[in-house]
């Protein structure tokens, strides 16, 4: 169905070491061998977490036109791992920035997701230079896009391309000397710095301001579910 509609496939795949050894006692196989044998492994699929992939696999993706959805806050708050994210960039596979649910993460800030990636990556590779913050930003933006398959419509500020914006104010002391404002982003800012948002050209943020959306309703919605968690 996804070949007749070339629509992606996005699947949790070598997330923990206990998916795989669970793969393996149950059918002799590691997942990503599973997916070979379906013939999912292709440029449809989008691979989230990833962390435990090997040499062989990783080459297959790259072959393949896989792509890979990297999820740092996640992969922490669940001890899964860190995914060598420096050795699939180099490999050619498209990487992009997820957060996965709240359950997992709590804070789904992508600002946030940029700043652990590239991190976690220079940890993972003991490497100080490897994902930069602008590949970090990449990876947010117009990786993200590519990884859907929507690069020709968002992901980047183009001509043609769908207005989604966000606007960040530096001028914070957590965000000064500014020399590099890609580096200052990425390793400095908070989400409360955002100042204005546009999403297709709606203008959904301003002055920090969430613009006709119902605050108190949706506080009250969640109270209402964290007294059903109470209750149960």
């Amino acid at each position: 169905m996804a070949d007749q509609l070339d629509v992606r496939i996005q699947i949790h795949l070598h997330e923990t070491t206990a998916e795989i050894k669970g793969s393996l006692s149950r059918t002799g196989k590691r997942p990503f061998a599973r997916l070979l044998d379906l013939g999912l492994v292709n440029s449809s699929l989008l691979a989230v977490h990833a962390i435990y992939l090997t040499e062989s696999e990783i080459a297959r993706c790259a072959e393949a036109g896989v792509a890979v959805a990297h999820c740092p806050r996640s992969n922490l708050k669940l001890a899964s791992g860190v995914a060598p994210i420096a050795k699939y960039r180099d490999a050619g596979i498209t990487l992009a920035l997820g957060t996965d649910g709240a359950a997992s993460n709590n804070v789904l800030d992508i600002l946030a997701e940029m700043r652990l990636a590239t991190l976690l990556a220079k940890v993972a590779a003991q490497d100080a230079a490897v994902i930069s913050p602008a590949e970090a930003l990449h990876m947010g933006t117009l990786g993200g896009a590519r990884a859907l398959g929507l690069e020709q419509t968002i992901g980047s500020i183009e001509i043609g391309k769908s207005a989604d914006l966000a606007c960040f104010d530096l001028e914070y002391a957590n965000s000064q000397p500014i020399y590099d404002v890609t580096s200052q982003l990425v390793y400095t800012a908070h989400a409360t710095q955002a100042t204005d948002a546009w999403i297709a050209g709606r203008h959904l943020l301003e002055d920090g301001q969430l613009i006709n959306f119902n605050i108190d309703g949706l506080l009250a919605r969640s109270n209402e579910w964290r007294l059903r968690f109470i209750s149960t």
